[in-house]
C-alpha cells in the first residue's frame, strides 16, 4: 500500500484488529521511508445481483433504497433500529446467497414482507398497501383477513394440546 504521506510503495503492518461486529480489519500501519503511521480498514466487497423490475428494467441493487422503504412502512412504530438492521441485513444476505446475477422486485418484496410481518403487522400492511397498489378498502381487509388467519395457524402450531387425541391415545393402550 502507498504512504499517503510521501507516496512511498512499502508500508508494514503494525497492529491487526477486528471492527464493525466483524466485518471489517482495522490495520495500522508505518511507511518504511518516513515512519509516518496511518490507519487503514479493509473489508469484504460482496457483489450484490441487479434487480429485474416490473416493466423488465435492470438496475444496481440500492441497498438504502431497500431500507428506505422499510423505514417508511416502520414509521412511528414500536420497532427497534437493531431490529431493523437485524432485518435490513436478512434479506440482503438471503438476496446474496441466491447466487444470480438478477433477481425480480417481487422476489425482494416478498422478502421484505415477510421481514415485515415478524417485525409488525401494521407496518406490513402499510408495506403490502404501497407494493401492491391497493386500490380501496377491501383489499386492506382482505389482506388483514389473511394476515389474521396466518397468525391464527401460527398460534395454533404453538400451544400444545391439552388432551391427547385418538390415535395417541390408542397407540398408549398397545
Amino acid at each position: 500500500m502507498y504512504c499517503p504521506f510521501c507516496s512511498h510503495v512499502d508500508t508494514k503492518v503494525i497492529d491487526s484488529r477486528l471492527t464493525a461486529e466483524g466485518r471489517q480489519v482495522r490495520r495500522r500501519r508505518e511507511c518504511v521511508a518516513c515512519s509516518e503511521r496511518f490507519t487503514t480498514f479493509e473489508s469484504a466487497e460482496l457483489v450484490m445481483p441487479h434487480v429485474r423490475k416490473r416493466d423488465d428494467r435492470r438496475e444496481p441493487f440500492d441497498l438504502a433504497k431497500m431500507r428506505g422503504g422499510i423505514e417508511a412502512a416502520l414509521r412511528k412504530r414500536p420497532v427497534g433500529s437493531e431490529a431493523l438492521e437485524r432485518a435490513v441485513e436478512q434479506i440482503a444476505h438471503r438476496i446474496r446467497v441466491t447466487g444470480e446475477r438478477d433477481v425480480h422486485s417481487s422476489f425482494i418484496g416478498s422478502l421484505v414482507m415477510d421481514q415485515l410481518r415478524r417485525l409488525d403487522e401494521v407496518a406490513y400492511v402499510r408495506f403490502a398497501s404501497v407494493y401492491r397498489s391497493f386500490q380501496d378498502v377491501t383489499q386492506f381487509e382482505e389482506e388483514i383477513r389473511r394476515l389474521k388467519a396466518r397468525t391464527d395457524a401460527a398460534e395454533e402450531r404453538r400451544q400444545l394440546p391439552l388432551l391427547p387425541d385418538d390415535d395417541d391415545a390408542a397407540r398408549s393402550k398397545r
